[in-house]
């Protein structure tokens, strides 16, 4: 209620890379990439048994070359690195036939392959093996590292619960939870997961909310209060009314963005994508021209097999593996990283961008307040009984939290059936209840319809809701909220963490925004506002085109501020779903401290993508030279391939590991 009352690429890309088995599945991403989802198992011992024989075969092969040099080995030397090839080598050769397929050429399985099978046609076998080993083992890792940022994210799979026991013809059946209809009523024992949203039936009971909120502390909730899936009922059999299908319920949307957030690509990942297809085909062609233009230059003191070698090596020094591998596995990791501590980016784009952000303007209840408000006095000129029967009847049809506090306050049945309730934006409520025309809601409501009361009561520091009866005024209730223990905290680390200027719009009033605002270092606040004032305002902030703005907010009133915010911040999983889905960040925890750390996050997954960036280009720079001139060897290639794409792995791994 408005009741303020006063208040993927040519390269190897993000997902899990494995040696075989590879089930490849190319679909296209803005129409120039194929995705290869490789389905090995990290904790399977079979995921990493091509790689151990490879190796094993190799250093054999070495051993037999260099140490003890035993002549029948120099028969079988072909035929033994073309074993050790194979079980590293059929896979990427797999992946060129796919990507041949779908009419993509140059890609990093193709580079590989030209390499390696040419160092073999010019006796350079161990070379060859290598490459595609140390290639796989990039692979590995790579899958190991994102298969680490999943299990921070997926984790959220385990609250999920399997069954639903549903009340029909007279007793309780299991079904899965998507057969359940709205309406239908559930029962869920002592230590089960809540199943679907819904309304609780029973009297209370206390719930674990740790899988939406992040909160350790159990919760008790009671009749007429919602009950989300996900929830874990810890204290007493429960039956509640289902109020939402299982498409629908928090936790469900909750995965849903989980799962579409590496969908939503940074600017440098993007970038890095588009650089790839057109690097690899000149790099082909580089390396062609370094085979053929020397015969020109050279004549007669031109040896192929060395200009080959220089051209495969630097084929292998080229791939573009450890950009396009380590940067989206590094804004996953921050994905990740932000799931761990209770924020959920839905792309890895506001990663990028909240590292910009300059400008923090924040709702009050709900955000900067717990939202969970006492009522601190009632004051009526009739029988104080029929005015709160009255009043609740009124309140009873809204879901803000003041309304609640009223209902739960007044601790009875609505006795009175509240018609024609209309929501008057910022202001309140206007119904019918017995025949009478009913007003609840802030002084601007009254004042709206021409309605006189003693203007003095506003001045209080506590929230007003007056009442009218047939154009009467009758009575009001002070309500009071409270400031969030890590609020003031929040604020200052803000400042501390280059936000330049915090802002605090509310739609109470403003004597109360200004204590709020005083008590948390707030410098700049606007109280009174209606829901298209706070759209006005965050306009006039947002019109400084040096401003990147984040709005925060929890209700269905700061849908619109959160949509033309740059980043719009929901608070809690427990806000409301218009909030939820309109934000670009959800923060599940309902803390403001969580911000800063959505900031850290950011910053430390930009920086490990710059230094992942800077790393690749000088080592691949500095290698090409010396292999265009043929001071580097298939080793030196090998490393500032693979090597520097290990090394951009592990680095994007810290972002999992660090603290914010």
């Amino acid at each position: 209620m408005s009741h303020t009352h006063n208040q993927e690429d040519s390269c190897c890309n993000s997902k899990a890379h494995s040696t075989p088995p590879h089930n490849h599945s190319h679909s296209h991403e803005d129409g120039d990439e194929h995705d290869h989802d490789h389905g090995g198992d990290p904790s399977s011992f079979k995921t990493y048994l091509p790689a151990i024989f490879t190796l094993g075969m190799l250093l054999i092969g070495i051993a037999f070359d260099h140490i003890f040099k035993v002549e029948v080995f120099k028969i079988i030397r072909p035929y033994w690195y073309i074993v050790a090839y194979l079980p590293v080598g059929i896979p990427v050769l797999k992946e060129v036939w796919e990507t041949f397929k779908a009419g993509d050429f140059f890609t990093e399985f193709s580079l590989m392959s030209i390499a390696t099978i040419g160092a073999f046609a010019i006796g350079e076998y161990p070379e060859g093996v290598t490459v595609m080993l140390f290639y796989t083992i990039g692979e590995l890792f790579q899958m190991a590292a994102v298969n680490r940022a999943k299990r921070n994210i997926s984790a959220l799979l385990d609250v999920r619960a399997d069954v639903a026991s549903v009340l029909r013809n007279g007793k309780y059946e299991s079904i899965s939870p998507e057969q359940v209809a709205i309406g239908e009523t559930i029962q869920i024992k002592a230590g089960e997961k809540i199943p679907l949203d819904g309304e609780m039936l029973s009297e209370k009971s206390s719930f674990n909310t740790a899988a939406l909120t992040g909160e350790s502390n159990p919760r008790t909730i009671s009749k007429g209060e919602s009950v989300l899936a996900g929830m874990l009922n810890v204290d007493l059999v429960i039956e509640m009314k289902v109020t939402k299908v299982f498409a629908d319920s928090a936790l469900s949307r909750i995965l849903e963005m989980v799962q579409n957030a590496t969908t939503r690509k940074a600017k440098t990942e993007l970038f890095i994508r588009k650089f790839a297809k057109v690097y690899t085909p000149i790099v082909f062609f580089l390396a062609l021209a370094l085979v053929t233009i020397p015969i020109l230059i050279l004549g007669s003191e031109y040896q192929f097999q060395t200009w080959l070698y220089r051209a495969l090596v630097f084929l292998v020094i080229s791939c573009p593996c450890a950009l396009v591998i380590s940067i989206p596995l590094g804004y996953f990791g921050g994905i990740g990283a932000a799931s761990a501590h209770g924020i959920l980016f839905k792309g890895s784009n506001f990663l990028d961008l909240i590292t910009k952000l300059n400008t923090v303007v924040m709702d009050k209840t709900g955000t900067l307040t717990k939202g969970v408000f006492m009522v601190q006095k009632v004051k009526s000129n009739i029988d104080e009984v029929e005015f709160l029967s009255l009043l609740i009847a009124l309140e009873a049809k809204s879901t803000h939290p003041i309304a609640k506090a009223i209902v739960k306050y007044a601790g009875k049945d609505v006795i009175h059936a509240a018609e024609n309730v209309e929501e008057i934006s910022g202001m309140g409520l206007k119904g019918n209840v017995d025949g009478k025309q009913l007003l609840a809601g802030n002084a601007r409501l009254l004042t709206r319809f021409n309605i006189n009361f003693d203007v003095r009561i506003n001045d209080t520091d506590d929230t007003v809701v007056f009442m009218a009866v047939d154009g009467k005024y009758v009575g009001y209730v002070l309500i009071a909220d409270e400031i969030k223990e890590d609020a003031a905290d929040a604020v200052k680390q803000l400042y501390e963490n280059g936000i330049k200027q915090v802002v605090m719009l509310s739609g109470d009033k403003t004597s109360i925004v200004k204590n709020v605002a005083n008590t948390l270092g707030i410098h700049s606040f606007f109280g009174d506002l209606l829901p298209e004032d706070k759209v006005a305002r965050l306009e006039e902030i947002k019109s400084d085109k040096s401003n990147v703005v984040a709005f925060v907010g929890d209700g269905i009133n700061d849908t619109p501020v959160l949509a033309i915010s740059d980043i719009g911040i929901a608070m809690g999983a427990m806000g409301s779903d218009a909030a939820i889905e309109t934000a670009d960040v959800v923060i599940q925890t309902d803390q403001p401290s969580k911000i800063v750390t959505a900031i850290k996050i950011g910053k430390a997954t930009r920086k490990v993508v710059i230094q992942n960036i800077t790393l690749a280009f000088t080592v691949k720079a500095l290698v090409l030279i010396l292999g265009a001139g043929g001071i580097a060897t298939m080793w030196e290639a090998v490393f500032a391939d693979v090597g520097v794409a290990l090394l951009a792995i592990l680095n994007a791994v810290r972002i999992q590991k660090m603290k914010f």
